[in-house]
């Protein structure tokens, strides 16, 4: 009797840990389904979301231009090689164009890895004759009061600048070239400048001659 007392516990045991069983994968089953359904469905309004994103972001160095096209463009050999030794990335570039459909100049994404709290991204906006238009951040985390202030102090700077290789300085700037330094935050100043001297680069040495 005691046997078959145990055998049945057992029996039952397993039945329930079966029964636990196909009530997880069900659950399992349901809540991925669920969640490929809300991925779906939120795909096209993401996509919308990440859109205006960018080109907000386009239209806040280029203000003036109508509408922006995204290019294909490759870094030449030298310029990746040149740009890594700066910690620098070339990202996508866009086309800015006007109201009648003429090329006014390029938005050129470039990501610098060597900012105090990680990666500085930023939209630097160059017209056809080389004049820097703009610069706008795209992303940063660094320490809020000192490289948070990088927006601030420094991205007004480069507008209407010649686009030039452009160095910081901690005594004033004497000239066109020269980056007001945040004070306390050398390093956030200096992986902005190394971003913005990326994007310059690649319009100087590429972009300007046509190359793509």
């Amino acid at each position: 009797m005691a046997e078959n007392r145990v055998g049945n516990a057992a029996s039952a045991d397993g039945k329930n840990m079966i029964k636990d069983a196909l009530i997880l994968f069900a659950i399992t089953l349901i809540s991925g389904l669920l969640l490929g359904l809300v991925y779906q469905v939120t795909a096209e309004p993401r996509r919308e979301q990440q859109e205006r994103k960018i080109r907000e972001a386009c239209q806040a160095v280029f203000a003036q231009a109508d509408k922006f096209e995204t290019i294909d463009y490759t870094v030449n050999e030298a310029l990746t090689e040149q740009l890594a030794g700066d910690g620098v990335k070339i990202g996508t570039v866009y086309q800015a164009f006007d109201s009648a459909g003429r090329p006014m100049g390029y938005v050129i994404e470039t990501t610098s890895g060597e900012g105090y709290g990680g990666n500085i991204t930023l939209y630097a906006g160059i017209t056809n004759d080389g004049i820097v238009n703009g610069v706008s951040i795209l992303s940063i985390s660094e320490t809020p009061g000192l490289g948070m202030r990088a927006e601030e102090v420094l991205v007004p700077q480069f507008t209407e600048k010649q686009a030039t290789t452009f160095t910081y300085t901690k005594t004033g700037s004497q000239s066109d070239s020269e980056i007001d330094a945040i004070s306390g935050a050398t390093i956030t100043t200096k992986a902005v400048i190394n971003a913005v001297n990326g994007a310059v680069s690649a319009f100087t040495q590429d972009l300007q001659k046509g190359g793509e």
